[in-house]
């Protein structure tokens, strides 16, 4: 490319002669042995102004990279304004040539400027293209690498990232002719005439291991230029119109440069692109492809960015395999190899793992004789691996993995400072995180909250609102230490593309309260379902969105007229009801969600003996399954409803009272018509059982009947799954209850030969869901046979799994544990008289079982 003016010192430095132009630097993104090659470049050239492959438009965003509290890595974002979904990233890390060139002109006090494509053309670009993906272009291979100079696509499909030097771990051959495996890794060719199968091995050696200062430090640039020219001479760009508008561009920018400063310009920019910057060109060819450019208004801002994202090759990703390795190399001032094996040793120790000062001097040994014995000037990545390999981890590839994860890889997350642009959302978000201290961080994580706690209870209103939102930042995690509702366990981890998910969230509101609320309030009018809705309101309920609430419910009212779908409604009460328990533990009125839960309940239960009747297996399976739905709802139900609610302090309200009874009227019809299915009718009746509505007599002859021989095997066979499947509980129900399981026994003994294979699939359906204990003592059961004394479930036994009577020492021996849980032994007790006393341990050991597990209930 002709320069204006005289020729420059920068001409003379770069090896070319007078009228050279300006300094081309061509680097390999997130390339430590570029970024230092860079610095000792522009140290020895000391341009007038810094010219980068990136956005133009993040021009003013480059002054916050000198900031205290900006801390690679980063990205810029660009998102269109109107439409903030439609995104895309820059990534830089302290490792990527770039970030070292835009830190050394911000040091040195020279201008620095981007010049690759504005975003503006880029997202519209994208939004054009969106129905195109990789497979739509005969000419792109099957995984491309994003970099720093092309941002993903805003439909997360992989760009053209061929220009980068580093997209280069696809293998050559991969694309169906030549030029396609150079424009997916021109090193792959580099590597092969060089004799190398790995291109990042020969990376390695003839630049990352050459320390910067040795030798002429512009000679890496002049002949990565010279091999790049010869590479696309011979293969040509592909066909790509992106990379020559582009370049186009970039020529533009570098000619204006060159216009106010001379040839005293540098220029860092993907090495594949420096032939073309250099070629000559007239400015009306390079206007004409610029010329009709789609265009988007677009805002830019710098975000946190992730060592892990670095590592992806699709998504949001760079396409680099060992961030953390790079860092390393980057940063370590002298001995890498030791510096990093003496962090892998350190690792390592933090997880227990027995590694001495005699473990890190022998893997450093062995790193370096496996360098030697492979060709290599230092140990690289893979020597150093297999040395801790087998030193550190004794062969084993698990440690390994841990080493893989937290340092080859990293999960470093950076910091962007707090005047760095952001939409009004992202920064009420910044407030809340730190007045909560919930910082958000790129290794996952779980945080246990307790409600009863201020801030804990914050928390959990900004991640369930955040949710809400589509800003997954938090996810619910089952609780391990307690199952209480006052508890909730939280899996965090901060992905960069949240910050996408913020800026389009911010159209519902400018605070993070405002915009859940305005979202929910969205969300309830358009649900497609009752049980949507219902999902809802448990949903702000969660949040504390009581501005959304009463929109969610007059349209859960209006739904649940509506709809006369029994199904749909049994569907929806669980988590009606769900709300009310939570909506409890947070403090909130919930007495209109509780009318229109009681309201859906009377409407099951007029409904769901009709819609029982006539269904096939699938059906009847799906219906015994909201069936148990609604057992537990009602249950709960009643208990949430019964303080503050009616007549009494601890009084359900009127309405609320005889629910329980009405249920199990509603069970009792299920449990004898003939039409329902049998799945349904034996639920039915185990549901009875349980509350004690039914004698186990009536149980047992309830199953007698279905297993007589008049009744068709497979409908036995479903009733049995109805009765003591699902994982109810009805395993340990045959242990204690012999004349059930025989019953059950004597029934499948006696099903015929061609019977038996269409029943047996349903049974070991029914009996595999059992604990490995419960299945065990049943096989011991039947394998000893009725009426046989010492069975597992009770030795010496008058009946089989019976005591031949009442055992009042063993009765009393649980009575002080009894009478702690009720709170009876306190200082008033004490006092009591004698047959008092007596009268209520008397009560208290003829207690049924189900009067006990109400009382632990």
């Amino acid at each position: 490319m002709s320069g204006s003016g005289e020729a420059s010192g920068l001409g003379a430095h770069a090896g070319r002669g007078a009228g050279a132009g300006p300094l081309l630097l061509g680097v390999r993104h997130h390339g430590p042995g570029s970024a230092r090659a860079v610095r000792a470049a522009l140290d020895a050239a000391r341009p007038r102004v810094v010219l980068i492959e990136g956005p133009p438009e993040a021009d003013a965003l480059i002054p916050l990279a000198a900031e205290e509290d900006m801390r690679p890595p980063v990205a810029l974002l660009a998102h269109a304004v109107d439409e903030p979904g439609r995104s895309a990233f820059w990534p830089l890390a302290e490792f990527s040539p770039e970030w070292v060139a835009i830190r050394w002109a911000l040091e040195h006090e020279v201008p620095a400027r981007f010049i690759d494509l504005p975003a503006t053309h880029t997202l519209a670009w994208g939004r054009d293209e969106a129905g195109e993906g990789p497979a739509d272009r005969p000419d792109a291979p099957a995984a491309e690498a994003p970099d720093t100079s092309e941002p993903e696509a805003p439909d997360d499909r992989s760009e053209d990232g061929t220009e980068d030097p580093a997209a280069g771990d696809a293998a050559p051959g991969d694309g169906p002719a030549v030029h396609d495996a150079v424009r997916v890794d021109p090193l792959g060719v580099l590597a092969e005439a060089a004799g190398y199968d790995d291109p990042e091995r020969w990376w390695e050696d003839v630049v990352e291991h050459r320390r910067a200062g040795q030798g002429d430090v512009f000679e890496p640039f002049t002949v990565l230029e010279e091999a790049m020219e010869v590479l696309r001479e011979t293969y040509g760009t592909g066909g790509h119109d992106r990379d020559l508008v582009r370049e186009a561009y970039m020529r533009l920018q570098v000619r204006a440069a060159q216009r106010e400063f001379g040839d005293d310009v540098a220029v860092v920019c993907g090495a594949w692109h420096v032939p073309a910057l250099r070629r000559r060109s007239t400015v009306a060819a390079d206007k004409a492809l610029l010329k009709g450019l789609p265009k988007v208004k677009a805002d830019m801002t710098w975000v946190p960015w992730t060592y892990r994202r670095l590592s992806r090759r699709s998504g949001y990703g760079a396409g680099i395999d060992s961030p953390g390795w790079y860092g390393h190399l980057f940063g370590a001032p002298d001995r890498p190899v030791e510096r990093w094996l003496t962090k892998v040793a350190g690792l390592l120790r933090a997880e227990d793992r027995i590694v001495s000062s005699a473990h890190v001097i022998e893997a450093v040994r062995l790193a370096e004789t496996l360098a030697a014995m492979r060709g290599r000037p230092l140990p690289g990545l893979s020597e150093t691996t297999d040395a801790v390999r087998a030193v550190m981890c004794e062969g084993s590839d698990v440690p390994l993995a841990l080493v893989h994860d937290r340092l080859v890889v990293g999960d470093i997350l950076g910091e962007v400072p707090q005047a760095a642009p952001a939409v009004p959302l992202q920064r009420d978000l910044d407030r809340i995180q730190r007045r909560l201290r919930l910082k958000p961080e790129a290794l996952e994580r779980e945080v246990e909250l307790d409600l009863r706690k201020e801030n804990d209870a914050g928390r959990s209103r900004l991640l369930h609102r955040l949710r809400l939102l589509g800003v997954e930042w938090g996810e619910p995690a089952a609780s391990r230490g307690s199952t209480g509702t006052f508890r909730e366990t939280w899996r965090l981890r901060w992905e960069p593309e949240l910050s996408v998910r913020v800026a389009e969230a911010g159209v519902w509101g400018t605070t993070v309260l405002a915009a859940a609320t305005a979202k929910a309030e969205s969300d309830a009018v358009s649900a497609s379902g009752l049980a949507d809705v219902t999902a809802l309101a448990e949903r702000c309920l969660l949040a504390e969105l009581p501005d959304a609430l009463p929109t969610v419910m007059r349209i859960l009212a209006d739904r649940a007229a509506l709809d006369a779908d029994v199904g749909h409604l049994a569907q929806a009460l669980p988590a009606l009801v769900r709300s009310l328990r939570y909506g409890d533990v947070r403090g909130t009125d919930t007495g209109a969600l509780t009318e229109v839960a009681a309201g859906l309940a009377e409407r099951v239960f007029v409904g769901l003996p009709p819609a029982c009747a006539a269904l096939d297996a699938e059906a009847a399976e799906e219906m015994r399954r909201h069936v148990d739905a609604v057992h537990t709802a009602v249950g709960l139900l009643v208990e949430v409803a019964a303080p503050g609610q009616g007549g009494g302090d601890d009084a359900p309200a009127p309405a609320h009272r005889g629910l329980r009874g009405r249920w199990q009227a509603v069970l009792k019809v299920l449990s004898l018509r003939d039409s329902v299915p049998g799945v349904i009718r034996g639920r039915a009746v185990r549901l009875l059982l349980d509350d004690g509505e039914l004698a186990q007599d009536e149980a047992a002859r309830l199953m007698g009947l279905v297993l007589s021989p008049g009744t068709e095997p497979g409908d036995a066979a479903a009733w049995i799954e109805g009765f003591v499947g699902g994982g109810s509980g009805g395993g340990m129900l045959l242990v204690h209850d012999e004349r059930l399981l025989g019953l059950v026994d004597a029934w499948l003994t006696g099903v015929s030969a061609e019977a038996f294979t269409d029943v047996l699939p349903l049974l070991r359906r029914t009996f595999s869901a059992y604990e490995p204990g419960v299945r065990r003592t049943l096989g011991e059961l039947v394998r000893r046979g009725p009426g046989q004394r010492g069975s597992a479930a009770g030795a010496g036994s008058g009946i089989p799994g019976f005591g031949a009577g009442l055992d009042g020492e063993r009765a009393n021996a649980v009575l002080p544990v009894v009478r702690l849980l009720l709170g009876l032994d306190d200082e008033h007790d004490h006092h009591e008289d004698d047959d008092e006393h007596v009268s209520q341990e008397h009560d208290l050991a003829h207690a049924d079982d189900n009067d006990l597990a109400g009382v632990a209930g």
